[in-house]
């Protein structure tokens, strides 16, 4: 982390300094906003930090709650989403305080006595080092608070605008704001109180049941699993020997359970099986009691018994999956014919079962991936056409969750009986593990993703999917670090330059590429970097060496890996990397030694791999999508 660019400071660094509408921001809604925020989940929320980062930027999200989530839903944390909090400053700390998932314990009916369950196998978690980051367990408030406190701590000094509900929108053809977003006061002072802000561009993060999708009109097209489950995290006195660890839980013929032990060392999960819900019997089914549901997890678990002390919160609900036909207000017959003004996200365009812990996460990435690119379009960096690109990235996402989701959730309610193969379960679980832990993202060509015609000089950062770091050793003082854990979450784009064999500072096909993107007219860095900003404003350029840091001289390398910036023109000395001997980054992503350039977009995603020698590529990528500087 640096801090000291703009001058010692001497409290937290991780308040940033107020600028802009964090100067003087208004307590009360103004009536125009840039962007428009509805419902503070994991969606928003991570939509507001992402966009807090950029103080010219009048972002506001409102809630019709009057406070904070105490008690979420959600618990379920992915390797994805973690190297997702990294980039927001908070992994190491939600990573103390949460429950580490290492592997899956599956219980069957004991073949010797079908009354009872046995332990039947254990599945390890990751077997693959997908990445670095562990699979968590830790309550959805929790992640809001983090979210909240980066929105705080930033220069916009953010936060949200409780007690306000979403009754409807109107989009003018024309106008500087276009949307009118018609809000009412849901407590307090001013209760009923009806008024309209008018917006630039409106987020709907507002849940399953939004009303921003309503709006808009798209189509939920809906799939139900017709089988229901009762869902309680209790605290409570149990002789069965596995209840710290996640469980799939079958029996003879009382149903599944999924458990999951919860932060905090006591707290556990329970998705018990209440069976299959019989035609206009739902609502019967939503009427069972936390005693029914104790009841019949005691059951599944014989001979072992489970004795509850506290039910901090339950639920019933049945396992239903929908999805909306688009994730912005453009109507399918106009798509091309004219650009969103209003999206939605999370719950809001794709729902499905619990179980695969897929909730929070997906609706995260959607938010992530929306937000620098609505920061782009609004600070002047891309054409509003860069908007287009979320729908068609995110929807087909969520299409791959559902699919997924109902091969899950349909092997989680089978009798154990009705498997061909005794191991389905398991199996499934260890084959898929890549897609529930947020890695099988893989977005398609576009206006911001490369083709793949040189993906042979880095194999191991597939376009199009997220960047996997890897270890290095950082130059200016022979750390070791994870070269990914340094792309955060400010809207710049990562630019990272494997160098070729010769040593740094000899004639080479790097210090060809350094000079031609410091002073040429068709570089990146010169056409889109702000007149007024620093030379990293945009575009944050790194250097890799092939060699180890001993035979990478500071002194040699070109000064745009050692840039100056901020208003004592400061040398950036985090920019320049050198192999990892015992974890060589060339070795581990098959990065050509002839060197290679990988362009990484704001959301950590591989946007597209280059050739060192392939200046006029590197121009004609980025002018596809970004706007000469003013």
């Amino acid at each position: 982390m640096q801090f000291h660019q703009q001058g010692y400071v001497s409290g937290d660094p991780r308040i940033k300094a107020a600028a802009g509408i964090g100067l003087d921001r208004p307590e009360e809604l103004p009536a125009e906003v840039d962007v428009l925020i509805v419902g503070t989940g994991p969606a928003g929320m991570i939509t507001a930090a992402q966009l807090a980062a950029f103080p010219d930027i009048n972002t506001r999200i409102v809630e019709r709650r009057g406070g904070r989530l105490e008690i979420g839903q959600a618990d379920g944390i992915q390797a994805r989403s973690v190297e997702t909090f990294q980039a927001f400053g908070f992994a190491e700390r939600i990573i103390t305080e949460a429950y580490r998932i290492t592997a899956t314990v599956f219980w069957k009916p004991d073949p010797a006595d079908r009354s009872r369950i046995v332990r039947a196998a254990r599945a390890p978690d990751d077997t693959t080092g997908i990445s670095e980051f562990p699979h968590l367990i830790v309550n959805q408030a929790r992640v809001l608070d983090y979210f909240a406190e980066v929105m705080a701590y930033s220069p916009s000094r953010m936060k949200a605008d409780y007690g306000w509900e979403f009754r409807g929108l109107d989009i003018a053809a024309s106008g500087e704001y276009p949307v009118a977003v018609t809000l009412v006061r849901t407590g307090g002072d001013g209760s009923g109180v009806e008024r309209v802000v008018h917006a630039k561009y409106v987020v709907g993060a507002d849940g399953a049941h939004s009303a921003v999708r309503e709006s808009i009109g798209a189509k939920h097209t809906s799939v139900h699993a017709n089988h229901a489950w009762g869902v309680m995290d209790v605290l409570a006195v149990t002789d069965f020997p596995d209840i710290r660890a996640k469980c799939a839980i079958q029996s003879e013929d009382g149903g599944n359970i999924l458990l999951i032990p919860r932060e905090g060392g006591s707290l556990f999960r329970m998705y018990v099986d209440l069976g299959e819900v019989v035609e206009n019997g739902a609502h019967a089914v939503r009427n069972t009691t936390i005693e029914d549901i104790i009841a019949k997890a005691n059951k599944i678990l014989h001979p072992y018994t489970l004795d509850v002390k506290s039910v901090a919160w339950s639920s019933v609900y049945e396992v239903g999956h929908r999805l909306t036909d688009r994730f912005d207000d453009v109507p399918l017959d106009r798509l091309g014919g004219r650009l969103p003004r209003v999206f939605i996200m999370g719950d809001a365009c794709h729902t499905h079962s619990a179980k695969a812990g897929q909730g929070m996460n997906v609706s995260m990435q959607d938010g992530f991936n929306l937000a620098w690119k609505l920061a782009h379009v609004l600070a002047g960096r891309s054409p509003a056409s860069l908007l287009a690109t979320y729908s068609a990235e995110r929807q087909v996402i969520a299409k791959n969750l559902i699919d997924f989701d109902l091969e899950w959730s349909r092997l989680m309610a089978m009798r154990p009986e009705d498997f061909e193969n005794p191991t389905e379960l398991e199996d499934f679980y260890v084959r898929t593990f890549e897609f529930p832990a947020g890695f099988m993202t893989e977005y398609q060509p576009s206006m911001i993703t490369g083709e793949g015609v040189h993906q042979d000089l880095a194999t191991g950062f597939p376009i199009g999917k997220r960047f996997k770091s890897a270890p290095v050793v950082r130059v200016a003082d022979a750390n070791p670090v994870q070269l990914g854990h340094h792309h955060r979450a400010d809207g710049r784009w990562r630019i990272y330059a494997f160098a070729d064999a010769p040593a740094v500072g000899e004639p080479s096909a790097l210090s060809d590429w350094a000079r031609w993107i410091s002073s040429s007219p068709e570089s990146p860095l010169l056409k889109y970097t702000p007149v007024d900003g620093d030379s990293d404003a945009v575009f944050d350029v790194k250097l890799i060496a092939q060699q180890d840091f001993e035979g990478v001289p500071l002194g040699r390398v070109p000064s745009l890996f050692l840039p100056r910036t901020g208003p004592f023109g400061l040398i950036e000395y985090e920019l320049v990397y050198a192999a990892d001997p015992l974890n060589d980054i060339f070795e581990l992503r098959g990065i050509s030694r002839g060197g290679a350039v990988v362009l990484v977009r704001p959301d950590q995603y591989v946007a597209n791999v280059l050739p060192l020698t392939a200046m006029s590529g590197l121009d004609a990528f980025f002018e596809r999508f970004m706007l000469p500087r003013s």
